[in-house]
This record gives structure tokens, C-alpha cells and sequence, in this order.
């Protein structure tokens, strides 16, 4: 990725270096970096005491009025998400952050005896189990982000071409079999997430994304993974090095925002948000509420 100094009005998205072939597609950010009100890192490391401890008052108010410069954008994330307390030492950050590496690692590696793909550098996009707990024989259904085919998809004769290994163990345990029914489907997405970025186009963090969205489902059996996540934990791939780290400010992440993918037998989370939205729209301004709920769009969504 690029690296720039601090120069007022400079636009955010050369930090992220896009596709020569996709310049054209890709919105325009209107953030501008703003000298003296972006926080630079220079700011950033001035607002640390001698120990540590973070003046995290300053910090918000710069970042209300000129954002964050991207060179300092990862580690200022890990404050406000909360994997941080801005009054603990540099010492005691280091501490924690080498405790959860190690923890991270001991989930990938649960996962990888579950599935020997997980931490492969492998993006599985085609099933590797039957939903009844048969593990799929044709090696030819697992598809690495290296694969020509991934771009457009697999072919039609080997997505539906599926032999069952019968002489394979048959999984049984119904969490295990679930979690394993998901790991295709996060590849299809992974593969689909920020394609415009040159940042994906080396297939060691496309696995990274994979990787961690696979451990994610398994330790919030809840949730699991619903599409959108990717999207989420893009960005954190993106601005931190270490996969580990990554991972932890994914998770803090969605600890806010689980809700809007936890399904019920009755409703599902971003329902929910809509009609909440619907019945505040409906007192404050009626005629917009109307408009929406005739509108061909919405008007059979769970808008209503």
C-alpha cells in the first residue's frame, strides 16, 4: 500500500491502491485529509502519556472534526472498538495483545482439526460436506483463490458434479456439521469482497479473510456466518498486519452489531431494525412513511 505525508486535501482513497481496470468503477471518497484537524500520527503519539495512557478526549474530538489519516487508521480502530482501555500502559497492551495472538491461535487451530483447510491459505468455495454429515469425495469441488475459475465462479459441471466418500466417516455432531455447511459459502463471499482492491489480489490475505470469518463462525455458534460479514472484516485485514489482531477488532466489532445477523423463529435482526425504523418514520413524518410503504421496492419487504 501507499504511504503519504500529511498534505491538506488530499483524497483518503490513494492510501488504498485500486485495480488499474476498476479505477473507473469505484466511488470517490469525500473525506480529504485536513492539515491540523486529521488526526496525523503525528497527533496520534503526542496524545500517549511517558506510560502509555491514552487522552482519549482529544483524540474523539480530532477525529469529529478531520477523521483519522490511514497510516495510523488500524491502531486507532483498536481503541474505539474496545480492544484497548485507554487508561492502560503500553506494557499491559502488549500483554493483552500477545495473550488473545495466542488465544486466536488455539481457535484456529481447533478449527483446523475440524477441517484441515482452515489456516491451508485455501478459499473453499464449494461444499465440503452433505447436509446430512457425509464428507463430499471429487477433490475438484475445493476451489483455492490461485484457480483461474475462482474470478467468475466454478463451472456449472463441477459445482453440481458432487460424489459423496462413503467410505469416509460420517460426521455426526450437528454444530461441527453446520459450521462446515458455512465455510464454502464465506469463500464465495471472500472472493467477491473489495475485488477492486489490489490489496486482494495476493491470495495470502484473501485466506486471512477466509480464516478468520471461519473461526468466527465456529466460536459464536449463534450467529455463524451470515452475508455482510465479509464486508466487515475487510477493513480490519486491511489496516492491521497481524491476522490475530485482525481478528480481535472483527470480533469486538460484531459484539455491536451480531443483532442485525442473529435469525429467531421469529424475525431477523436488520427486520427488526427496520421496523423500528418504520414506526419512528410513522410519527415523525407520516407522508414519507406512506410513500415508502407503497413504493414497489419495499412494499413487499419486512419494511411494513
Amino acid at each position: 500500500m501507499m504511504k503519504w505525508g500529511l498534505s491538506s486535501g488530499t483524497p483518503a482513497d490513494s492510501y488504498y491502491e485500486v485495480r488499474s481496470d476498476c479505477t473507473d468503477d469505484v466511488p470517490k471518497s469525500k473525506f480529504k485529509i485536513k492539515a491540523g484537524k486529521t488526526l496525523s500520527a503525528r497527533k496520534w503519539q503526542a496524545a500517549f502519556s511517558p506510560d502509555g495512557c491514552l487522552d482519549i478526549a482529544s483524540v474523539l474530538r480530532r477525529i469529529q472534526t478531520g477523521g483519522v489519516h490511514p497510516t495510523v487508521r488500524g491502531e486507532v480502530w483498536e481503541f474505539l472498538l474496545g480492544c484497548f482501555d485507554p487508561r492502560s500502559t503500553f506494557d499491559e497492551r502488549e500483554e493483552i495483545r500477545q495473550i488473545r495472538r495466542l488465544q486466536y491461535a488455539r481457535m484456529k487451530e481447533d478449527c483446523r482439526e475440524m477441517d484441515s483447510h482452515v489456516g491451508s491459505g485455501k478459499v473453499i468455495t464449494a461444499p465440503l460436506i452433505t447436509e446430512d454429515g457425509r464428507p463430499i469425495k471429487d477433490p475438484l469441488v475445493l476451489l483455492e483463490a490461485t484457480d483461474k475459475n475462482t474470478s467468475e465462479g466454478a463451472p456449472a459441471t463441477r459445482r453440481n458434479e458432487i460424489e459423496v466418500d462413503e467410505s469416509a466417516e460420517r460426521i455426526t455432531d450437528k454444530q461441527i456439521i453446520e459450521w462446515k455447511l458455512t465455510l464454502h459459502q464465506i469463500g464465495l463471499d471472500v472472493l467477491r469482497t473489495d475485488r477492486t482492491m489490489v490489496f486482494y489480489e495476493n491470495k495470502e490475505n484473501l485466506s486471512k479473510l477466509w480464516d478468520i470469518l471461519a473461526v468466527y463462525a465456529w466460536i459464536d455458534k449463534d450467529v455463524g456466518y451470515c452475508q455482510g460479514m465479509s464486508d466487515l472484516c475487510s477493513p480490519m485485514i486491511v489496516l492491521l498486519n497481524d491476522e490475530a489482531d485482525a481478528f480481535w477488532c472483527f470480533e469486538k466489532l460484531m459484539r455491536r452489531l451480531r443483532g442485525n445477523f442473529k435469525c429467531t423463529d421469529q424475525s431477523v435482526g436488520v427486520a427488526n431494525q427496520l421496523q423500528h425504523l418504520a414506526s419512528i418514520i410513522q410519527v415523525l413524518d407520516p407522508k414519507l412513511h406512506d410513500h415508502l410503504v407503497l413504493s414497489p421496492q419495499l412494499r413487499n419487504s419486512r419494511w411494513r
